[in-house]
């Protein structure tokens, strides 16, 4: 029997549908979207199909979507692309806890060493490239669900900030941001805001006027849709320096000729979405706190991570005091899993998300991350939670309940 697969933060499988869709352009649509014949017509039509699934699931223009090659480098565009225009000595809003994809282009921006990982907020200040590129990065701390304010947004707004980025939902606690709030604070002082939303689509809904966000990355294979391809929402009217130079692509926003076979997949999981995405969301909520619960059950000292209300329906980043990750997943041959925490001889290295929000080291170096999908069975739920439960109360008896 296959382990049960509880790591659907870091990636999710195909769905059917998305594979079938992809299907006629690895056999007969071959041709080039830019090409004036009819193989190349057929599929400039797909492209065009799936940015319009993009854009209606996003609730946006269609000439607003641009598609890229994952969340990673949608994350890069908006960022280097806003810094790129505003000119010198730039300064952008951040937090503590984003996903590397948006931490490490500020550290690249700032010509900084890693951000320091302290609990109050942070300035960096160094150089781009050359000193006339300067960019200075504020990383807002947050609070013990892993939360930003936008009072905290609008009191770091100063004359030279270019750009607020805040991820909309965390990969490993799942507390949702509240980012229509932060938009509005950073509006009111005329700033632009991006938002990594490769967590919350498909999860939640996402909509950029209720978002009130300007820029905003989504990840194929966070939605069942293949890896390695995306989009960056680029509202009308806002300016970017271009990342990819070439040809006049997707608008002349990015060169390269498009991946029709994944961008064709990334429409149809879209559709999915937007068809389904109530029912999806309650099934994995299910799925989640039957999950909590039973762990509860065994371990009433266990602590949940993240928001208690706000947080994404599927995420459960549970702490086991006296236990240890590595631990726990190199005996779980089950369930598959990822780590909050690493534990070596000589230290424990906690992610920065844990210890942006201040997680007592007794259980940050017990958390792991536990993520159901769209396919998660409450059998498999009740395995894994039967397989955890044995593998913890062998590192700590002594909590377990009898």
């Amino acid at each position: 029997m296959n382990p049960v697969y509880l790591d659907y933060n870091a990636t999710t499988p195909i769905d059917p549908a998305v594979a079938e869709a992809m299907l006629p352009y690895i056999f007969d649509h071959f041709g080039n979207p830019s090409s004036g014949h009819a193989y190349g017509q057929r599929a400039r039509e797909a492209v065009e199909e799936a940015r319009h699934e993009v854009a209606a699931l996003l609730g946006c223009h269609d000439d607003e979507i641009v598609f890229t090659s994952g969340g990673t480098e949608a994350n890069n565009y908006a960022i280097k692309g806003i810094t790129g225009l505003s000119g010198p000595g730039s300064h952008i809003i951040t937090s503590a806890v984003e996903h590397p994809a948006v931490i490490e282009v500020c550290r690249f921006l700032s010509g900084s060493a890693p951000p320091p990982r302290a609990l109050g907020q942070v300035t960096e200040r160094g150089g781009f490239q050359t000193k006339a590129r300067a960019c200075s990065i504020t990383y807002l701390p947050v609070d013990e669900h892993g939360m930003v304010t936008a009072r905290q947004v609008a009191g770091a707004i100063t004359d030279k900030t270019a750009l607020v980025t805040i991820m909309h939902a965390n990969n490993e606690v799942g507390t949702i941001e509240p980012i229509r709030e932060i938009a509005g604070a950073a509006h009111a002082r005329g700033i632009p805001v991006h938002a990594d939303c490769a967590q919350s689509v498909g999860k939640i809904p996402v909509n950029v006027d209720d978002l009130g966000v300007d820029l905003l990355s989504i990840a194929g294979h966070k939605l069942y849709a293949p890896k390695g391809v995306g989009a960056l929402y680029i509202r009308r009217g806002v300016a970017l320096e271009k990342l990819m130079h070439g040809a006049g692509h997707e608008n002349n926003w990015r060169a390269g000729t498009e991946n029709v076979i994944l961008i064709a997949g990334l429409g149809q999981a879209c559709r999915l979405i937007r068809e389904n995405l109530p029912s999806y969301e309650e099934h994995m909520k299910r799925m989640r706190d039957r999950l909590e619960t039973a762990l509860r059950d065994a371990f009433p000292d266990l602590r949940v991570n993240g928001h208690p209300l706000e947080r994404l329906p599927n995420t459960s980043s549970v702490s086991f005091p006296g236990a240890e990750a590595n631990h726990i997943l190199d005996q779980l041959a089950g369930v598959a899993a990822s780590a909050g925490a690493a534990c070596h001889s000589d230290r424990v290295e906690l992610s920065s998300v844990l210890e942006a929000m201040r997680v007592p080291l007794e259980y940050a170096k017990g958390t792991i991350r536990l993520s159901v999908g769209r396919y998660t069975t409450p059998d498999e739920i009740d395995r894994a939670a039967a397989e955890i439960v044995c593998v913890v109360s062998s590192q700590i008896p002594t909590i377990a309940a009898s």
